[in-house]
């Protein structure tokens, strides 16, 4: 396998890779817009629940009313911080394979970085040896 088709090779593999760490970071910012709904979803029912006043001081039926109004509302915050919490691992799961796959891509990256400088090198040398060549025959022809 030619250099060329090496250093072809690695700079396809690097696209790829900054592919996907491109639709992982999407996703983890999709993944934080919900979270933020979450928490501002909690702080409203938080305001309900503490809204609602003392169901004590209410007759009877109100009193009744307002408190299981009150336990549906907690009940619903609860649930919500249930789901809260296995979104946010969800998003640790996400960011950890962000976290790889910018790691992946930069290893790559750097190994096509040093390709492409061995690759400079070698042309260069070839470069370099033609043109001694050529100075050595010209040198020769002069000398005749």
């Amino acid at each position: 396998m030619t250099i060329k088709h090496t250093i072809d090779s690695l700079d396809t593999l690097v696209r790829l890779r900054t592919t996907k760490v491109d639709r992982l970071q999407a996703d983890l910012a999709a993944q934080q817009a919900t979270q933020a709904r979450y928490k501002a979803n909690l702080e409203r029912l938080d305001g309900l629940a503490t809204g609602s006043g003392a169901s004590g001081a209410l007759p009877l039926a109100l009193a009744l009313n307002c408190g299981q109004y009150k336990l549906a509302v907690i009940a619903l915050a609860d649930t919500h911080r249930t789901d809260l919490s296995l979104h946010e691992a969800t998003m640790a799961v996400s960011q950890r394979a962000l976290n790889d796959a910018w790691s992946e891509r930069q290893l790559l990256d750097q190994v096509l970085e040093q390709k492409k400088g061995v690759a400079a090198l070698a042309q260069h040398r070839v470069e370099r040896k033609r043109e001694d060549d050529l100075a050595t025959q010209s040198w020769l022809a002069g000398r005749k």
